[in-house]
């Protein structure tokens, strides 16, 4: 079996291997390049839309009791 230490310097070799290495300036690139594609779009961020999506809930809520109210009052109209 492989002795977990020498996986832990094996990782620990490689990372300072990848960090110094054309693979970081790449990560770099990549995520500044992906950054921007971003940014351009129009997007929210997740506790934002939940925002939105219980303000949306409420609305319809109310929206739902107004109809019932007026449909209350066609039928009262209708009875007279």
């Amino acid at each position: 079996m492989l002795d977990p230490k020498i996986l832990e310097e094996f990782g620990a070799k490689m990372s300072v291997l990848l960090a110094n290495s054309p693979a970081k300036d790449i990560e770099k690139n990549a995520k500044a390049m992906m950054s921007g594609v971003f940014a351009k779009f129009d997007l929210v961020t997740r506790e934002e839309f939940d925002i939105q999506a219980q303000v949306l809930a409420r609305t319809r809520e109310k929206l739902q009791a107004l109809e019932a109210r007026g449909d209350a009052r066609e039928k009262a109209r209708a009875g007279q």
